[in-house]
């Protein structure tokens, strides 16, 4: 073995990196399964008991069996000392490519994808900043402030995941980026005075993109189709598109042509009632000088 293990810390569980599996991601299921079986074989044959092999690469002899069993993801990190430990050759850090395309949970997947294929995409927040639009320090502050909480280690994902997401902001050609945001949601300092105005600065960076219209929604305003949640539209160059919305249709997604326009108009009509594009990045840089 090349590695020291008397030099690798031996982590707590909470602090190991090995996620949780979506029991109903089943492709997520088999990729996870099938790693950690690799990796006992590997181990077996090596003449590794799982707590000597857990020393080595710094993890607890029962996160071992975890996730040989399929029960926990293991990070990069692991897989690449593992490999190196089991002489296998490049083969389990390798195996990484495939792990790495479910470390994220299902639905957060499948929401990327659609927003990878869009060339549309508007969307309506009445008591958050949209994740396509949140720094990693608020992302992380929301997800801490979770009850029952999330332990660290999930939360690490969970703001991995959302940062993942920003990559639309790359594609090219350019997608067409509308946000309405509550004035309320911007007021809120997350996570202390330092990320709030992080946060603020990163709304300029993004609303000033060409392709990006982002707009605030004054709390003085009248009553909006959107008092009663989140609104998303998304459409895509064969002309079909999807939606949702938190107070319509149970809030699941829709593809059926009338609830799409009645979707339509609920976020034209919110659309019609925010601030313009320049006047909000007019408001949201005042709103940086106070901080």
């Amino acid at each position: 073995m090349s590695v020291d293990s008397e030099a690798v810390r031996l982590r707590g569980e909470a602090d190991e990196p090995g996620w949780e599996v979506d029991p109903d991601d089943e492709w997520g299921v088999a990729v996870i399964t099938t790693v950690g079986r690799q990796l006992r074989l590997r181990r077996e044959a090596a003449g590794l008991r799982a707590g000597d092999f857990g020393r080595a690469v710094g993890y607890s002899e029962d996160m071992v069996y975890k996730i040989e069993a399929g029960k926990r993801i293991p990070r990069q990190e692991f897989l690449t000392a593992a490999d190196e430990v089991l002489g296998a050759g490049g083969l389990l850090a390798a195996s990484w490519e495939d792990v790495k395309k479910v470390r994220y949970p299902k639905t957060v997947r499948d929401l990327a994808k659609l927003e990878a294929q869009a060339v549309e995409i508007g969307v309506y927040v009445c008591n958050s900043i949209s994740g396509l639009l949140q720094t990693p320090e608020h992302a992380r502050a929301l997800f801490r402030a979770a009850q029952p909480p999330y332990s660290p280690d999930d939360v690490d994902r969970m703001v991995a995941a959302r940062m993942a997401r920003r990559a639309i902001y790359e594609r090219d050609p350019a997608p067409s980026l509308h946000f309405v945001l509550e004035e309320a949601v911007l007021r809120r300092p997350v996570g202390g005075t330092m990320v709030w105005r992080q946060q603020l600065e990163r709304l300029l960076e993004v609303g000033r993109l060409h392709n990006v219209a982002l707009q605030i929604m004054p709390t003085n305003t009248d009553a909006h189709p959107g008092m009663d949640g989140r609104i998303e539209l998304l459409k895509f160059a064969d002309g079909s598109a999807v939606g949702r919305s938190d107070g319509a249709f149970n809030g699941r997604p829709t593809h059926d042509p009338k609830h799409l326009r009645i979707l339509e108009l609920r976020y034209g009509t919110i659309r019609a009632q925010a601030l313009s594009p320049r006047e909000s990045l007019a408001f949201i840089e005042e709103l940086r000088g106070e901080t």
